[in-house]
């Protein structure tokens, strides 16, 4: 009896000395961990890794930069099913439990004894927490008992129903999703609230390891996962056994599907992107910045459309340059035909095809393509093939699909329209048609006149293809487009549209011109004495040099720089009349809104708001006022009333376009007045005679009395615009070869330029009335003799001419009234040479 006695206190002291030791090592620990464990409430702070949104004007998607997709969601926006499956997945006892499951950690500890290695870690949800935002994904026992510590922390001060609300937020789930919002996106394509019992209980079984249970990468697996958490939520009460029999049923429905775009906008996209990485560094893909822009989904995706539809419509007009690749195609199957045709990438809607037969007898070629297998293509799509020889020289017309294409040929399509199978047919056939990828580039930007912001912009045919953004970035002549300019500088300085220059044969010897200089109109024909109204809306070269030449060249670069035209890159000799000088799409665009507005300054702006992850407003862009009189006054005004706001981040001016310049956030930017209002009123009345009567008839088709506007063409037909407005809106267009190149016999701003534009304005102008320019004081219409520019007699036919009122015509002396046809006065005389 004493031996079972001294054998029990031997026992008793080795497990009170093993309980002491284990208390003294596990507060040793905690000692020892406890300072280096982060405060609870920083989980409130803890910014999630949520990528970078770009939105247009009207809350479109355009693009989503990051890493990681996630879009958090509150626990109240989660279907409580969805909620039980995790439950039932990862952590029953979640609502009973103080953070740590000792029942779980017991299991684990069996296991890692009996295995000698860890094979579940018996973490509880809170547990993941602590994990997923502080801690390391090592498994070491430090580790594991961090992760318990900081748990208990986390239990104590947050309640469980933020505890869980944390975790769907963070876990990761397989395919780039973080959280559960995200991860209904990529594997269902739907909100949360509209998932099925079974795709709940299939995401819910993720978290284990979302790469073995993933159901795109295993289904078979993943199946097994699921239907055991559906099993375990009929025998935790959480659903029936009925629902479960039915979800266990369902097929497997998940894919892998990447958010789409609301919006075809990457030219805008990068310029956001960029701006928000020079301001925030990396953390702007990471931290859930959601950049609103000025533009206009519907005006966006139009400009797109009608940009890559006008450089395919030239590109076809000279010709089909031929297969961008050949492949011997015997004995191939549809798979090795698609895995051949993975070396040639889709161009935006341009799908790269094999020819695989050619059926000259009925007119059909068919082809095949990685995301269309089979399709038919029609000789009527391939007629505008001629061959390509220059860009003024193609081959004759084709007869037969033989004269185009080849068996094995690589060429690009277009798809068209799906044909309804045959009753022998085991596959739906696809109609395509012939294409290339143009070699031309071009650009369009669209302003509002009024504030600057763009509503519209693209910088090429496609952002895949080439990242350089014209729109901003390409520096070419305007050619006539810059004649507007020029004009409105005469108006300024004493001219009017009735002044008359000479349209007439000029040779200028001149060593900054390299020479003799002998200028024509594009015509090749001159047409004697020309008002400047006519001048301008005709596009008279032989007019707008003289008029140059008189006015002074450094009172005309005076002027543009009175405009903020940027002049570093202008002529100083008379090529400058015919826009030899280098501006980009964006400067010429700014100079056309100036006019548009009525003659105050404009500064083009891309972000209209970024908001952080909380939705809170860190940025949003000043309001526009334009500014007549008292301008400075009114500065200070608004300077004085928000001298306690932070300044608004000064942006460098490569970026000036994208953020307007502004003293801070809350003062407007006051958009002063640069232009006699009177004279641009003139020029506008000149530049809707372009639209009615000269080189932009074409834009008639658009119905408008309020549209005015300027074509241009360079030298050789390099470069090509057409810049078009009313009061409201302003748009350029342009089109050129980023290697500058002659584009060919025929086309001019006219021919490439113009139709783009008229394409455009159709949807930008749909359903909205006309925005003219209100008249100001100090005009006066005056009949004129259109011939010599003075008053017209009574007794002649006359026109009707704008002047202002401090410069109209000498009313007619007696001498005139008797005889109309008297000798020219001699301002005109002066002029005419």
């Amino acid at each position: 009896m004493s031996h079972l006695m001294r054998t029990s206190r031997v026992f008793a002291w080795i497990i009170l000395t093993g309980l002491s030791v284990a208390v003294i090592l596990t507060a040793s620990l905690y000692l020892y961990l406890r300072p280096s464990l982060p405060p609870v409430e920083q989980l409130l702070d803890v910014k999630l890794q949520t990528p970078l949104r770009v939105y247009s004007h009207d809350n479109e998607l355009i693009a989503e930069f990051g890493e990681k997709r996630r879009t958090p969601v509150t626990i109240e926006q989660i279907p409580t099913l969805q909620l039980q499956a995790f439950l039932a997945a990862e952590d029953a006892r979640f609502y009973e439990h103080f953070g740590v499951d000792i029942k779980g950690l017991t299991r684990a500890a069996i296991e890692l004894i009996s295995t000698g290695s860890i094979q579940s870690g018996g973490s509880t949800i809170t547990m993941q927490v602590a994990k997923n935002y502080f801690l390391s994904r090592d498994r070491t026992f430090i580790r594991k008992f961090s992760e318990i510590l900081l748990a208990i922390q986390i239990e104590r001060e947050l309640s469980k129903e933020k505890i869980f609300e944390l975790y769907l937020n963070k876990i990761y789930l397989g395919n780039r999703a973080y959280g559960i919002s995200a991860a209904a996106q990529v594997y269902y394509d739907k909100p949360v609230n509209e998932l099925s019992l079974a795709q709940m209980a299939m995401l819910a079984g993720l978290p284990k390891a979302p790469s073995a249970y993933n159901p795109i990468a295993d289904p078979e697996r993943a199946l097994v996962r699921r239907n055991w958490i559906l099993g375990r939520m009929e025998s935790l009460g959480f659903i029936t056994s009925d629902a479960r029999e039915l979800a266990s049923e369902a097929p497997i429905t998940a894919s892998y599907n990447a958010r789409d775009t609301d919006v075809d906008a990457d030219y805008v996209a990068e310029m956001a992107r960029s701006e928000m990485v020079r301001r925030f560094g990396d953390t702007a893909y990471t931290d859930g910045y959601s950049v609103t822009l000025t533009v206009d989904s519907l005006k966006q995706q139009t400009a797109t459309d009608t940009l890559r539809a006008g450089l395919e419509d030239y590109d076809r007009r000279h010709g089909y340059r031929g297969a961008i690749g050949q492949v011997d195609i015997d004995g191939m199957t549809a798979a090795e035909l698609s895995g051949e045709l993975a070396n040639y990438p889709t161009v935006e809607r341009l799908l790269p095809a094999i020819v695989t037969s050619i059926d000259d007898k009925n007119g059909k070629v068919q082809t095949h393509t990685r995301a269309l297998g089979p399709t038919t293509m029609a000789f009527d799509s391939m007629k505008w093939a001629r061959r390509h020889r220059t860009e003024s020289l193609t081959g004759p017309e084709p007869k037969k699909p033989s004269d185009v294409v080849s068996v094995g040929d690589v060429i690009y399509v277009k798809a068209l329209s799906a044909e309804q199978p045959s009753e022998d047919a085991t596959t739906v056939t696809q109609n395509v048609a012939l294409a290339q990828v143009p070699n031309v580039e071009g650009a369009l930007i669209s302003l509002n006149a009024k504030t600057g912001a763009i509503e519209a912009l693209t910088g090429g045919y496609s952002f895949g293809q080439s990242k350089y953004n014209r729109a901003t970035q390409a520096k070419r002549q305007p050619g006539s487009t810059f004649k507007p300019f020029l004009y409105l500088a005469a108006l300024e300085n004493g001219r009017t549209p009735a002044t008359i220059y000479n349209d007439a044969p000029i040779v200028l010897d001149n060593s900054d011109l390299e020479g003799s200089w002998r200028p024509q109109n594009a015509s090749g024909q001159f047409y004697g004495p020309t008002t400047l109204r006519k001048g301008l809306y005709r596009s008279r070269n032989l007019v707008s040099i003289r008029l140059l030449r008189d006015l002074g060249i450094r009172t005309t670069l005076d002027y543009l720089e009175q405009l903020k035209i940027p002049t570093n890159n202008m002529p100083e000799n008379l090529s400058l009349s015919l826009g030899s000088g280098l501006l980009s799409p964006m400067e010429l665009a700014r100079g056309f809104a100036i006019i548009a507005n009525g003659g105050y300054d404009v500064q083009p702006y891309l972000i209209e708001s970024i908001r952080e992850s909380n939705g809170t407003v860190i940025y949003e862009a000043p309001e526009t006022i334009l500014c007549d009189r008292d301008c400075d006054a009114l500065e200070a005004q608004y300077s004085s009333s928000s001298e306690n706001t932070e300044p608004v981040e000064s942006a460098p001016e490569t970026v000036g376009i994208i953020l307007p310049a502004s003293q801070n956030s809350e003062s407007p930017r006051i958009m002063r007045k640069l232009a006699d209002t009177r004279s641009v009123y003139i020029m506008h009345s000149i530049m809707q005679d372009v639209i009615q009567q000269g080189t932009g008839r074409r834009a008639r088709a658009l119905g408008r009395s309020d549209l005015a506007g300027k074509t241009g063409t360079t030298n050789e037909q390099k470069d090509t615009w057409f810049a078009g407005y009313n009061h409201s809106i302003a748009t350029t267009v342009y089109v050129g070869f980023d290697q500058p190149a002659p584009l060919g016999r025929g086309e001019y701003g006219a021919s490439t330029a113009l139709p783009i534009w008229i394409d455009y304005m159709k949807v930008a102008l749909a359903d909205t009335p006309p925005s003219l320019m209100p008249r100001p004081n100090g005009l006066a219409n005056i009949r004129i003799n259109p011939e010599t520019g003075e008053r017209a007699h009574p007794n002649e036919d006359g026109v009707f001419e704008l002047f202002k009122e401090e410069n109209v015509p000498a009313p007619l002396t007696a001498d005139q009234l008797e005889n109309p046809s008297g000798s020219a006065p001699e301002s005109f005389s002066r002029q005419i040479f």
